[in-house]
């Protein structure tokens, strides 16, 4: 059974919480971050596997601001498994994206033009292996272990005081999904989901949204 996350960007309150609990349980340093002139950090990183974007626009003559939680997409065709010479990214049965640090040789096709064109996975310079969200998949085992119990869902989605961020089975997260999709599309013309339905650019994935704006708007493809 493939399994999905399904992040709602109308009820997330960035508070980046998803940001350090991701930290925590990968035991991930902190980074040095520069000022941008918004609250958002640097980035993804071999260091930082999930961010929160945020975009300062206005609208109605009133100032907004939106935030997008910004990780490994874990797309149902994965261009960086395609492009990998060694094998060492494979996408599991439950749909998840992950590398295999053992088969890695650092070589960044991955994480390069012809590779994921998210930009999400970095060779990190101390062991020369690529890193990136594997969404926590030994929670995940757990989780399924244990008869979906909520206390083991990845580490950004249990943390997630606002509902924000939700995990479960893939078919339940498109449900939800679409429900929210038409709550959404009664205050904002433009609302969508993203990386949903089967038929998307990326065949789906287990990373998955509800917009209120298109997803060029928030640097999505």
């Amino acid at each position: 059974m493939e399994f999905a996350m399904l992040y709602d960007v109308e009820k997330c309150i960035a508070c980046r919480g998803c940001s350090v609990a991701c930290k925590q349980w990968k035991n991930l340093p902190a980074e040095d971050t520069t000022f941008k002139g918004t609250l958002e950090s640097n980035g993804l990183s071999d260091k930082t596997y999930t961010y929160i974007k945020m975009k300062e626009f206005v609208e109605n003559d009133k100032v907004k601001w939106e935030f997008l939680k910004y990780q490994c997409m874990h797309c149902g065709k994965p261009d960086c498994m395609k492009v990998c010479p060694v094998d060492a990214i494979s996408k599991t049965s439950y749909g998840i994206v992950i590398v295999d640090e053992s088969k890695c040789v650092g070589c960044n096709l991955c994480g390069g033009n012809d590779g994921c064109k998210y930009k999400v996975p970095h060779v990190s310079s101390s062991d020369r292996k690529a890193k990136k969200c594997n969404m926590c998949i030994d929670r995940v085992e757990k989780y399924i272990e244990n008869g979906y119990d909520r206390k083991y869902m990845p580490a950004c989605a249990k943390t997630c005081t606002a509902d924000a961020i939700l995990f479960g089975p893939r078919e339940e997260m498109v449900k939800i999904a679409n429900e929210r999709l038409e709550v959404l599309k009664k205050k904002y013309k433009d609302a969508c989901t993203y990386n949903v339905e089967t038929n998307d650019w990326k065949g789906g994935g287990a990373m998955m949204y509800v917009l209120p704006y298109r997803p060029a708007f928030y640097g999505l493809r």
